[in-house]
């Protein structure tokens, strides 16, 4: 599958990859060089490969406080939430943005990798709910751009001239409805890189839109980045991937999104196990202590317990200099403790950290 910008990215010089079925762009001019634009002017993400369902219908909201962790009551109009969808076991069906567009109508965003998963998922509990919540699957209608850096309120606002002062104003995870280059779209402040930023979501016909950016945005230093860097950027900040930190066998418990799940809300799906498991691991941050990339499926080593736990997410961090990942260890392993990790065969040493986030934002 190819997202409407695909050719786009091929006259650019993309490195092309196939991802979850989707041939997408790898980088441009490097990963590095990517990563770090993005952390300290402004680059254009091509996320159409997420999925992207409009829920609708008097019991919407009931539908979606059903399906999440998290309290989507809590949600005035043009606001959104994260939250995982679990099963009934308490593992992760998906991770995923919930948008408030009004009280009738919401927009769900979910993994590219889940998203037949999740639609069926979600006619399956909303449609036992009521026969009056419409679920519709728009990701071929529309495209997702992702306009990420400490200077895309700035692009942002030279696109949207008269209503720049809009822009401003919104608050992180909340959304106005406007119009860019007089194409109507929704403009959300969200991302995936641990930068200020915002997606923007409009018709999947209008791609002249990506090259209208990248004009604008070249007195701002803008640079088109692609999955290498967004892997890079997302690890630095301490956010999940489904396949690699979360999966169906993974509770919200275990990883850094206890926040995320409110049991004091009525009934949701999951809801029973997550207040009775008992937690035999969690995940952490590390930092290798020599120079090797750690990489998901590597194991993790305790000195006299042997293999422990095992590397979910790690990369080279272009910010910080170092090496960094996520891991499962047992619930006893303390902060800044050593352990190993298993590296092609030999052990290497690596520091506990205390959070899985390793970069805050100025």
């Amino acid at each position: 599958m190819r997202t409407p910008f695909y050719d786009i990215h091929r006259s650019l010089g993309a490195k092309m990859v196939s991802f979850h079925g989707w041939e997408m762009p790898l980088q441009y001019t490097g990963i590095i060089d990517e990563h770090i634009n993005t952390r300290t002017n402004v680059s254009l993400f091509d996320v159409s490969h997420m999925g992207r369902f409009k829920v609708r219908g008097p019991n919407a909201l009931d539908c979606l406080q059903i399906l999440v962790t998290n309290d989507v009551a809590k949600l005035k109009d043009h606001q959104a939430i994260y939250s995982p969808m679990c099963y009934e076991n308490g593992g992760i069906v998906d991770d995923l943005i919930v948008y408030r567009i009004k009280k009738d109508e919401f927009l769900v965003v979910v993994n590219s990798s889940n998203r037949e998963k999740d639609l069926q998922w979600v006619l399956k509990h909303c449609s036992s709910l009521s026969s009056e919540t419409e679920i519709e699957d728009i990701s071929d209608k529309t495209v997702l751009l992702a306009v990420q850096g400490p200077l895309a309120q700035k692009l942002i606002e030279v696109t949207m001239g008269g209503e720049a002062n809009l822009i401003g104003g919104l608050k992180p995870f909340d959304l106005i409805i406007t119009s860019i280059f007089e194409v109507e779209c929704i403009v959300a402040r969200t991302g995936y890189t641990g930068e200020d930023g915002f997606e923007i979501f409009f018709d999947s016909s209008r791609t002249d839109v990506w090259n209208k950016l990248m004009d604008i945005g070249a007195k701002f230093n803008i640079k088109p980045a692609g999955l290498g860097a967004r892997d890079t950027l997302r690890i630095e900040a301490g956010l999940m991937l489904y396949g690699n930190d979360i999966d169906r066998n993974t509770t919200p418990l275990e990883v850094s999104l206890k926040w995320t799940v409110k049991l004091e809300k009525h009934e949701f799906i999951g809801k029973k196990a997550l207040e009775t498991i008992q937690l035999n691991r969690k995940l952490v941050g590390f930092e290798l202590l020599e120079k090797r990339i750690a990489r998901q499926g590597n194991e993790v080593l305790l000195k006299g317990d042997g293999k422990v736990g095992i590397v979910t997410s790690g990369t080279f961090s272009p910010t910080l200099k170092k090496s960094i990942g996520f891991c499962f260890v047992p619930m006893n392993v303390s902060t800044d403790q050593l352990i190993e990790i298993n590296i092609g065969g030999k052990p290497y040493e690596a520091r506990v950290k205390e959070s899985t986030r390793f970069y805050r934002r100025k």
